[in-house]
């Protein structure tokens, strides 16, 4: 398994160096965190409006990947420009991604990864329990992945520590969390969604130590050749993002691919 980390990781690290032919852009990462019958926070997209984006991913023709697999394609061969390829993510493991999101994930055959803290799981209110973790990974249409142990504020805590004592919390944040939704989901953890999407070279530089081999932000833009694997770009979905605004996230990644894909000939 390290050498095929290490193999991975060299092609990450050739794909962000190289001029281009190992990777096309436009894809986008839709990030969710929480669903519900009304808009209970900024954070909240509603069931209707969930399913409206599914209905239309499926009726404009999108692939629905799971993101290791479009990962692993975008690093590898490349997707092509014309294709239409998607990745649903969601953050938090909220209890509404097993009440509200599961059907609709199953009604539609798509697939979703959840970047989870596992100090929430089976304490919080808010987020779901193990053992509905592992009802999830039974269905088949979910991944697992880290969002730190117990999502700290990094900006708060490089502030607040002293600068040995913040190294020791990073590592803890990333190692913590890996090690313990492997040991209770039976999964491979090496994918990193960063809290708030804070990150810095430094916090990347140790998110690759600790064993990740890609993390993912909120700068909210569709994959391309010109982010760092460490800094992967997610579409941050709210409720207002329906309809005709939820056609243009898609459109607009589609228009840079296309547009790359011309530049390309012409080089």
């Amino acid at each position: 398994m390290k050498s095929f980390r290490l193999v991975f990781v060299s092609c990450l690290t050739f794909w962000w160096s190289a001029s281009g032919t190992y990777a096309d852009p436009g894809v986008p990462i839709l990030l969710y965190h929480r669903f519900g019958p009304v808009v209970a926070d900024s954070m909240t997209v509603t069931t209707p409006v969930f399913e409206s984006h599914l209905k239309y991913l499926h009726e404009a023709g999108y692939r629905i990947m799971p993101l290791r697999e479009l990962l692993g394609m975008y690093f590898g061969s490349g997707v092509p420009a014309d294709s239409r390829c998607v990745a649903l993510v969601a953050d938090d493991a909220h209890i509404s991604v097993y009440t509200t999101a599961l059907p609709l994930l199953k009604k539609y055959n798509a697939h979703m990864t959840l970047f989870v803290y596992p100090s929430a799981v089976s304490n919080a209110s808010y987020a779901m329990t193990w053992d509905q973790l592992r009802e999830l990974k039974a269905t088949g249409f979910f991944d697992f992945q880290s969002h730190t142990y117990w999502h700290p504020n990094f900006k708060k805590e490089r502030e607040r520590l002293a600068p040995v004592e913040f190294e020791k919390l990073v590592h803890m944040q990333f190692t913590k969390s890996r090690e313990k939704l492997e040991r209770e989901l039976g999964v491979k953890v090496d994918l990193l969604a960063w809290p708030f999407g804070i990150y810095d070279p430094w916090l990347m530089a140790k998110a690759a130590e600790a064993g990740y081999i890609a993390a993912f932000t909120i700068d909210r833009h569709a994959l391309s050749r010109k982010d760092p694997p460490m800094a992967l770009p997610r579409f941050l979905l709210t409720d207002k993002d329906r309809g005709r605004v939820f056609e243009t996230i898609l459109n607009a990644a589609q228009f840079v691919a296309k547009k790359e894909s011309q530049n390309g000939k012409r080089n």
